[in-house]
């Protein structure tokens, strides 16, 4: 039989398979009859009258481009991206020529956003992009592919007469009094031509068709990438109370003063937004479906507990621990009584806490009560936890995360606490979907119980390593490496997966 890790590997590799670019384009996009030639997106028909051009922005937007100028062939008229730099380079590098442009590619390469910066070969970027957009005629077909990471930093075009060092400096000194990612980016779409819809009012009437790539929990098209095809839900008096909030209305530049004296107050009206398609090609609730047929197909019990996992790690990993003692208290048909009541009381309070958009925790256990020991149990779940650094070592959130949960088990086991888990073999994988997980070649790690025990016994000092941030090199010191997860770069970003697999000894 496959161990646990095998079948969670596997798991994690169709998961991030079905939101590579080349088969997510593949499967989503088709051009087709050569007389009125038709671009079909999902099933919708976009009639290409005149000419077809293409835009796109993000990380992941090479590899989309790539497999987008193989389906559109001759029909693609002119395209530019703007990737973040060194992209070309690091794909070569790790032998991914399907993420590259064909030599005599119709599509323009330009690299910016150093350190996920806006700077100015990005905006020279944006500004060809904007040229682009506004040259069209109203028989033109737009086709634009969105990343949501890297996208935002891409694509900065102040309206005129900011520049882009004054907009820099307004966004890092309401960084610097506080401002959350949300107020920054409403402040930033309101000075830009291009965000929060301002690419789809250029391009207008040219039909806009965007396909777009998320990396935001809930997917939020005015959020992804600054949502520069999306109607934006926010107007100027937003962004002035946001000033106001942070005190900043009185020293702006002049420039910045009379963009926004000037700007409508009301968002543009919806209908405006007629000639645009926004489209999701992958999400990672399409990662964590895929996850989840694979599971079955091994065997698995399998469900999925929410793509919208949020939160600081530390109490992530403990809501991953009640929900695993749990399952293993079913398994020894204990799933009724004071410890499995005691449970459920904390998984509920920490659940609405973490306050994980759409997840149903009642619903969810009830799913959870009817799985017995003759099946193993497969849940899968999705979002992006987060870290608060105290240390100096080396690790990620998915590192983290996997240490954690297998610290948390080890001590439920050992204080007696659930003396049933020790019936059943557990395994936790957490992974990010991109390849990275912080500054390591480590996508995630593996971890189970058994892993803390020995590392204890060996004499190491599980905590320390968690207090000093230094997951990595915890998972680096076992079986060479054997716990972490190494995919390399997979071209894509969906954000976090994680899986437990649990089944009866």
């Amino acid at each position: 039989t496959m161990s646990l890790r095998e079948h969670a590997l596997s798991l994690f590799r169709g998961a991030v398979g079905t939101v590579r670019p080349a088969p997510m384009l593949k499967r989503a996009l088709k051009l087709q009859g050569n007389g009125c030639p038709q671009l079909l997106v999902k099933g919708q028909a976009f009639p290409v009258k005149r000419d077809l051009y293409l835009v796109g922005f993000g990380k992941a937007v090479l590899g989309m481009a790539a497999a987008a100028e193989e389906i559109l062939g001759d029909h693609l008229t002119r395209g530019i991206i703007n990737v973040p730099l060194g992209i070309q380079e690091s794909l070569q590098r790790a032998g991914m020529q399907e993420m590259l442009l064909k030599p005599h590619s119709k599509i323009q390469v330009i690299e910016g956003a150093k350190n996920n910066l806006p700077d100015e070969e990005a905006l020279k970027g944006a500004v060809a992009i904007l040229e682009l957009a506004q040259g069209l005629t109203a028989d033109d077909l737009l086709l634009v592919l969105i990343s949501g990471r890297g996208g935002s930093a891409l694509l900065p075009a102040p309206i005129p007469p900011i520049v882009l060092k004054e907009k820099e400096k307004l966004t890092k000194m309401l960084a610097s009094r506080g401002a959350a990612i949300q107020e920054l980016n409403i402040v930033r779409k309101t000075l830009s031509m291009l965000k929060g819809g301002g690419l789809a009012q250029l391009a207008h009437p040219v039909q806009v068709v965007s396909l777009i790539l998320s990396d935001v929990i809930g997917d939020p098209l005015d959020i992804i990438a600054s949502g520069p095809t999306a109607p934006s839900s926010h107007s100027v008096q937003d962004c002035l109370q946001i000033l106001t909030k942070y005190n900043l209305l009185h020293n702006l530049p002049k420039s910045v003063e009379m963009v926004l004296s000037s700007s409508p107050t009301k968002p543009t009206a919806l209908e405006n937004y007629s000639h645009v398609s926004n489209i999701i090609l992958g999400s990672n609730t399409l990662a964590l479906e895929e996850a989840k047929r694979q599971a079955e197909g091994l065997g698995y019990a399998a469900v999925v507990l929410s793509a919208a996992v949020q939160g600081e790690v530390g109490r992530v990993a403990t809501l991953y621990c009640h929900l695993i003692q749990l399952v293993c208290l079913g398994f020894a048909s204990l799933g009724k009584g004071p410890l499995s009541d005691e449970l459920r009381g904390n998984l509920l309070q920490l659940a609405a806490e973490l306050q994980i958009p759409g997840l149903d925790l009642d619903e969810f256990l009830q799913a959870l009560q009817g799985l017995g020991p003759d099946r193993p149990v497969c849940i899968l779940a999705g979002g992006e936890t987060t870290v608060q650094l105290q240390g100096k070592g080396k690790g990620g959130r998915n590192q983290e995360l996997a240490l954690r949960v297998g610290l948390g088990l080890h001590k439920a086991q050992a204080t007696g606490a659930s003396s049933p888990q020790g019936r059943c073999e557990i395994l936790f994988l957490s992974g990010g979907t991109d390849g990275q997980d912080g500054p390591t070649e480590a996508a995630g790690a593996f971890c189970s119980p058994g892993l803390v025990a020995e590392a204890l016994q060996e004499g190491l000092d599980v905590e320390a390593f968690l207090r000093n941030n230094d997951s990595y090199t915890f998972f680096s010191q076992f079986q060479g490496g054997h716990h972490l997860l190494v995919t390399g770069l997979t071209g894509t970003n969906v954000m976090d997966i994680q899986a437990i697999l649990i089944r009866a000894m």
